[in-house]
């Protein structure tokens, strides 16, 4: 799943990107969740939680192309799709490294050409890769492909979303390390790509696969935290 924000001020256009990405969804088969939001100024609080994101140009307060330089200063690397009504308005995207740009009103011709530009970008990104250490040599994996990690005294269990373990020696502080900010330590001994998470509830954690892990007691809120703010919202579900 794909999280998409669209920072429009007039209703009617974020309307139109929002039937865009639905139809998008179901001819291609991608699930999105997808927020919107009417100014510019929460992109610094929101943009964590963006796969990708879609930007007006013309907003108030602070105009788009402002707040994307902002977002440029601690993030380089999330798309960025201008949404603009004048094209001449959108030429200084290279200066924030955008994606591209569409004109108002946005066809769904337009729309469906740059979001499988987006996807292919997403989908190059996601192909980060892990080495880890084992048994008579090396396995390679995706990290998009890592459920969660558990520790076992000196050694680790990489649990992956097609049901193989993949046994190593190291310190789950290590690994913790190397997988980065997509995967959360709900205890003392398990790390979790968040990815992966279909809810929790109480002291549970549910993944998509069903499997259920728990929340360390003293770990349980920083958890919740940085869960909710990787899928834009606070679900209490199992």
């Amino acid at each position: 799943m794909y999280r998409i924000l669209i920072f429009e001020d007039t209703p009617t256009d974020a309307e139109t990107l929002l039937g865009h990405i639905r139809r998008y969804g179901e001819e291609h088969g991608i699930r999105f969740d997808t927020h919107v939001e009417r100014s510019a100024l929460l992109l610094g609080t929101e943009s964590d939680k963006a796969d990708l994101i879609f930007m007006d140009i013309e907003m108030p307060g602070i105009d788009g192309m402002d707040a994307a330089g902002l977002l440029r200063s601690y993030d380089q690397s999330t798309p960025l799709i201008f949404v603009t009504n004048l094209a001449q308005l959108a030429i200084r995207g290279y200066e924030v490294d955008a994606l591209d740009f569409m004109v108002k009103p946005v066809s769904y011709g337009a729309f469906s050409m740059r979001m499988a530009k987006a996807l292919r970008v997403l989908e190059r990104d996601s192909k980060a890769t892990l080495a880890l250490p084992a048994q008579g040599g090396m396995s390679v994996v995706r990290l998009d492909e890592i459920a969660y990690v558990e520790s076992h005294g000196h050694s680790l269990s990489y649990h992956l979303s097609n049901g193989q373990e993949i046994r190593t020696r190291d310190t789950l502080g290590a690994a913790e390390e190397r997988l980065g900010d997509s995967f959360v330590r709900i205890s003392k001994g398990v790390i979790v790509g968040m990815r992966h998470i279909r809810g929790y509830h109480g002291q549970e954690v549910t993944l998509v696969d069903g499997t259920l892990l728990t929340f360390g007691r003293s770990m349980r809120k920083a958890a919740v935290e940085r869960i909710a703010a990787f899928v834009g919202q606070t679900w209490e579900t199992a």
